[in-house]
């Protein structure tokens, strides 16, 4: 149905928004929409203008993680225990949102039973409120439900322990939703990069349309990844690790190797990653612009799983003042659209491409870790 409507709605994807998102700059036109910012406007009001054609599509949230533990919430009206509700989320021009199904207490245990409930918590959110949000498969859905007004969910990233090692695993939580996938923390995805299933899981991830997030892989994880998977790889939490040395960053050599994949790197507005204040937040997308190229660079704002954040970043209504910096530094509209809208798009329609092609090519994989790499499932 939704690709049905996507058929019937011809507005372009980086069109104005209609209600429940409020006009920003401008006078309103007979539709209600904003006008854009003129050239007289500030650096905020530009950057409010901007988004409301080229909405943020955040790489990592983690609210219904952070939902579990309070009794009551109203994300409507609005809530303050969170970093994230409705009110914010429009102010701030969220179009889409890519939700952690990473379980509070991390994949050890049951990762796949915890996955499984963090998917049921998630659709339970949604379905709480259909006015504000709505589940989204694919590049076509979030743009439906952009014209709807509401913001897109996307299920993932999930760490890949949820697999337990398997492959039918991988197809039943695609099935419910997920559409990214965590490569680290597994026996067959590690320090030492991708064993044989490791790679057969990722080709298996190609066919069904998931993309790999190599945030936080090893090195030669990534190296395997990106030289082996016919759809772009993302990193939903990475920023530069010439900066900053954290180990989730990307050294200059990766994300050059992330730029020429057509992979997309997804600053996190994470402190302890990009450093405490706005302006480092703005040095990495900088850095991380120049280095992979316009086209690899997006946003990722981190908010609800627990990382303390930037001086004006701390929830999602701050993208505005970012974007105000980055048109303060010069950036062009043009790079500014692929960092909030573009880039995000491009990666999912990628995938959705590259599934199909290989649903023609190969039918869905029963290799074991035991056929594979010679023992059984990790405990």
């Amino acid at each position: 149905m939704a690709d049905l409507q996507h058929e019937l709605h011809t507005m372009p994807e980086v069109g104005e928004l209609p209600e429940p998102f409020p006009p920003i700059a401008g006078t309103p036109d007979a539709a209600g929409r904003a006008a854009p910012a003129g050239p007289e406007a500030g650096p905020l009001d530009r950057a409010r203008a901007l988004l409301a054609a080229h909405p943020v599509v955040d790489g990592h949230n983690a609210l219904p993680r952070a939902l579990r533990r309070l009794p009551f919430h109203d994300l409507e009206l609005g809530e303050s225990a969170v970093g994230t509700d409705l009110p914010r989320l429009r102010e701030g021009h969220v179009g889409a949102l890519f939700w952690s199904l990473r379980p509070p207490s991390g994949p050890a245990g049951r990762p796949a039973a915890a996955t499984l409930e963090q998917i049921d918590l998630a659709r339970s959110v949604i379905r709480a409120y259909p006015q504000g949000l709505r589940p989204a498969l694919g590049a076509g859905q979030i743009i439906d439900a952009r014209n709807w007004g509401r913001v897109a969910v996307v299920l993932g990233p999930a760490p890949a322990a949820a697999l337990e090692d398997s492959l039918g695993v991988l197809r039943v939580l695609h099935s419910l939703g997920l559409r990214v996938l965590t490569l680290a923390g597994t026996s067959w995805a590690s320090e030492a990069g991708l064993t044989r299933f490791g790679e057969e899981v990722v080709r298996e991830m190609n066919r069904l349309g998931v993309l790999a997030d190599l945030a936080g892989a090893s090195d030669a994880t990534i190296t395997r990844t990106l030289a082996l998977s016919r759809a772009p790889s993302l990193c939903t939490r990475s920023a530069a690790r010439a900066l900053r040395p954290h180990p989730d960053n990307l050294p200059d050599d990766l994300l050059a190797a992330l730029g020429a994949a057509g992979g997309l790197c997804m600053v996190p507005l994470a402190a302890e990653q990009t450093g405490p204040t706005l302006a480092d937040v703005a040095d990495h997308l900088d850095h991380v612009r120049e280095v992979a190229g316009p086209d690899c660079v997006g946003l990722s704002g981190t908010h609800d799983s627990g990382a303390a954040h930037p001086q004006d970043l701390a929830d999602v209504a701050g993208y505005p003042h970012l974007i105000a910096e980055l048109l303060h530094r010069g950036w062009p509209e043009s790079d500014i659209a692929r960092l909030t809208w573009g880039n995000a798009q491009r990666v999912l329609r990628a995938a959705d491409a590259a599934a199909r092609t290989a649903q023609h090519r190969r039918e869905p994989s029963t290799a074991t870790i035991t056929d594979l790499d010679g023992r059984g499932p990790s405990s």
